[in-house]
């Protein structure tokens, strides 16, 4: 596609507005309810969120995960240890999450610190899994190389062989994190680019929200 094409995609946008008298005082229910209104708009995975990490090197990586907690303050997800975001989260346990949601015109970004939850805590969201799911997660050592794609359903069926549903093992190198976040901002689009942005700042235990500029 050319330059020219794509500089004339634009979207004014126009469904909804956002100012500090309309937000919760806490980010977390704000959060909640944003969510909520993904879901009943039927938002296509309205869970999905971008979550960037950042290696030794200091160059940042993306990936889109789902979000599948929210406990304790926190937004928890589920992956590898071992993947190259497990890696690059043990070395530096900082990362950023945002969320699309394209059909209400909004997005929402959240930085904050990362931590391994408890290993009870996996074990259990693993048991909660579609039976499937838990094989594919035994059978990918992820973001290692591997020959092809036939290795990888050859060692599925084999695992699919070795244990029936309800006794797959979790595997040792998977479980979730919790994101605990610093900052929390809410993006809902206007027209013109005059978007609405209230960004929660956390400042020792209190929430302080300001409203950005576009």
């Amino acid at each position: 596609m050319k330059n020219e094409k794509l500089q004339k995609l634009r979207e004014d946008y126009s469904k909804h507005s956002l100012d500090k008298s309309d937000v919760n005082k806490n980010p977390f229910k704000q959060f909640e309810r944003w969510m909520e209104e993904a879901v009943e708009a039927e938002v296509p995975e309205p869970n999905a969120m971008t979550l960037a990490t950042v290696d030794a090197n200091q160059k940042p990586h993306t990936r889109i995960v789902l979000l599948k907690g929210l406990e304790d303050d926190s937004f928890i997800f589920y992956t590898n240890y071992g993947s190259d975001k497990g890696k690059e989260l043990e070395q530096n346990p900082n990362a950023s999450l945002c969320f699309l949601w394209l059909q209400l015109e909004r997005q929402v970004r959240i930085d904050g610190t990362v931590e391994k939850i408890p290993k009870e805590e996996s074990e259990a969201y693993f048991k909660q899994r579609p039976y499937k799911s838990q094989l594919g997660a035994l059978a990918s050592n992820q973001s290692a190389e591997v020959p092809n794609r036939e290795s990888l359903e050859k060692k599925f069926a084999d695992l699919e062989a070795k244990y029936p549903e309800g006794e797959v093992p979790k595997p040792e190198s998977w479980g979730g994190y919790r994101v605990i976040p610093e900052t929390i901002e809410f993006w809902q689009g206007r027209r013109s680019r005059l978007h609405d942005r209230i960004k929660y700042q956390l400042t020792g235990n209190k929430w302080d929200i300001k409203r950005l500029s576009p």
